[in-house]
């Protein structure tokens, strides 16, 4: 299961409720502030997916 990279919800791609493509990858949100969040800076979250 995709999890949200801002929230960190584990979310089951049918029920998100947005996603986006992003440098070949596709990102699922549990909510449209979430994706709003990624959207104004998306390097943030994914820094801190490949770190963690």
């Amino acid at each position: 299961m995709p999890t949200d990279p801002v929230c960190k919800m584990e979310i089951d791609r049918e029920d998100a409720e947005a996603e986006v493509q992003y440098q070949g990858n596709k990102y699922y949100f549990c909510s449209e502030e979430c994706k709003e969040s990624f959207d104004r800076n998306p390097e943030q979250y994914i820094r801190k997916r490949k770190t963690a």
